[in-house]
């Protein structure tokens, strides 16, 4: 080629061959590709014609030339390195095939423990096993931090039990079998427990791939959330992820070791029901062997059908909400944990819920390991003062409007109506208002601490719930109340029931619910009825409350959400 093109709008120095139809884009690279002495045409657009290079602009360009010359030459002493490494490492690899790893039948026989108990087991030797949390390789020491779902352990593996193939190839999420003596710390090193584990012997049981498909290439900080949604299996294995599960847990266990101080029994409802407790708006609904059938929206209506028996009831049982819901506080699938007392007024009702969770909350604060989980997913976290805040649905509406807090104006289909800019109609509140979520959470920020928002107009609830007694023409309202929690908004929905049989019925008939699905409902009026009122609390809210999670969709094993019923 008698002269290198080098077009400066159009040309492509690394897919460039110097061509008037492929030029480069600079001057510098094309000398750094053919040499100072080489012929060169510059143009500066793909209009213009080419011509040789200004003085000025070749020297520029040879300084370009040779810092090009210098990266390339240090990338090349890079790679000669790396080739080096990747061959001494090759030569360990292979050499390391032949290191074979064997118990020292001298030593005394291994004690096989979780990682939990031991404590007590300190100077012995132990057994444990479990999953490669954490991997770090250091001169001739290999670090591990194992995870066996009761604790986390350092171990440290030295000598030929570093040096095995196994050992110099092994993964995070691999399995593992560790086998050696447990010792406290030296003073002023930190590790999980106080206490590691010197290992002597060990083996890998399930080993974890590497590249693409590793652990944390396919899990990390930057994975997308629908992503990590779909990998919501391996998200487990992660300390807050696993943290919130286990609190999950105490949290449960705290609610029935204060059922169980009250003399509340545990029943367990049906999930597949024939009649509907919250509205047909928001039914799964199925066939069950030909006839039409529903997940349950809420136990309450069985629970209730248990007090003449088992006396004051409660259940842990799934509830389904089929709204299109996207919000943080909404799952198609929940936890609902449910109760009835018999023989009870409404300020008896609030103020057993109120009880009830106190007592859960302070249940987890005495416990040092849940309170070390609450301390580390929610320092800030503070058990909520007693008596909570009582304010009537017509005080919320009024305290709403004073702060100037307004809702979207809706047409009869739910639809926003936008004002001439093409903005959201805002508009003040007023009674008979359904108070919107964003409303009653702003709210509930605002004042920065629990609230039984209650009396709610009838038309806004359930048929079943019990009327405050009015003068002829004045608005009802029932004996209804949600708790608030700060950064969550609702997490409590309860209200005294209807006892009166003909009042029940005249209910049906208002809201078109046919009466024979609902007979032994209504039986309960009939043999014996009497003041009866419960309450659902939803689990993932009150966690997410708990452990201070931005959505309940944390709280949740494997959360359902519309479009989500995977994995």
């Amino acid at each position: 080629m008698s002269s290198f093109h080098i077009d400066e709008a159009t040309g492509v120095d690394t897919a460039g061959n110097g061509t008037a139809d492929k030029p480069y884009q600079s001057l510098g690279f094309a000398i750094f590709s053919h040499g100072p002495d080489a012929s060169y045409l510059t143009r500066k657009d793909a209009t213009g014609t080419y011509e040789e290079p200004t003085q000025s602009s070749v020297k520029k360009a040879k300084k370009t030339a040779e810092g090009l010359e210098k990266k390339r030459q240090k990338a090349d002493e890079l790679e000669r390195k790396a080739a080096e490494e990747r061959e001494q490492r090759d030569k360990v690899l292979q050499a390391s095939k032949k290191i074979v790893l064997t118990q020292d039948p001298s030593l005394p026989k291994p004690t096989k423990a979780k990682i939990v108990h031991l404590p007590p087991l300190r100077s012995q030797r132990v057994t444990v096993f479990g999953w490669v949390h954490r991997l770090r390789a250091q001169k001739d020491l290999i670090f591990i931090v194992l995870r066996d779902g009761t604790g986390y352990l350092q171990c440290v593996l030295s000598g030929l039990a570093a040096q095995t193939y196994e050992a110099l190839t092994l993964i995070v999420e691999s399995s593992v079998q560790l086998e050696g003596t447990l010792q406290v710390v030296p003073e002023g090193k930190s590790a999980p427990g106080g206490h590691e584990l010197a290992v002597d012997y060990w083996r890998l049981i399930g080993g974890s791939p590497s590249g693409e498909d590793a652990f944390n290439t396919r899990l990390n900080e930057k994975t997308d959330p629908s992503k990590q949604a779909d990998l919501r299996h391996l998200v487990l294995r992660g300390e807050t992820a696993s943290n919130v599960l286990r609190l999950r847990a105490a949290l449960l266990s705290a609610f029935r070791q204060a059922y169980a101080a009250n003399s509340f029994t545990e029943v367990t409802p049906p999930c597949l029901v024939q009649t509907q407790v919250e509205g047909g708006a928001t039914l799964f609904t199925l066939d069950y062997y030909g006839e039409p059938a529903f997940l349950t929206q809420s136990s309450q209506l069985y629970l209730e059908t248990c007090l003449p028996s088992l006396g004051d009831v409660f259940c842990v049982q799934e509830s389904f909400r089929a709204e299109k819901s996207h919000t943080r506080r909404h799952l198609s699938e929940y936890t609902h944990l449910e109760a009835e007392l018999a023989f009870i007024d409404f300020n008896d009702l609030m103020t057993h819920i109120e009880s009830i969770i106190c007592d859960a909350v302070s249940t987890l604060l005495a416990n040092p390991a849940t309170a070390a989980i609450i301390k580390q997913l929610n320092p800030s976290f503070e058990a909520p003062s007693r008596p909570f805040l009582r304010m009537t649905y017509q005080d919320a509406i009024a305290w709403l409007n004073e702060h100037g807090i307004q809702h979207e104006l809706e047409d009869e289909d739910g639809n926003p109506i936008l004002d001439a800019n093409g903005q959201k109609k805002m508009v003040d509140h007023a009674v008979g208002d359904d108070i919107a979520e964003a409303a009653e959470r702003q709210m509930t920020d605002i004042i920065g601490k629990p609230i039984f928002l209650h009396g709610f107009p009838a038309e806004l609830k359930a048929f079943y719930m019990r009327k405050i007694p009015s003068k002829e023409g004045d608005k009802i309202f029932t004996e209804s109340c949600d708790l608030l929690m700060p950064n969550v908004g609702e997490i409590v929905g309860g209200s005294m029931r209807i006892d009166d049989m003909d009042e029940l019925i005249a209910a049906y008939q208002r809201e078109g619910i046919p009466t024979e699905p609902y007979y032994w409902f209504t039986d309960q009026r009939k043999y014996g009825t009497c003041h009866h009122g419960g309450y659902g609390l939803g689990v993932e809210r009150l966690l997410a409350w708990l452990a201070n999670r931005h959505t309940v969709r944390e709280c949740s094993l494997y959360p359902r959400w519309p479009g989500r019923a995977t994995p």
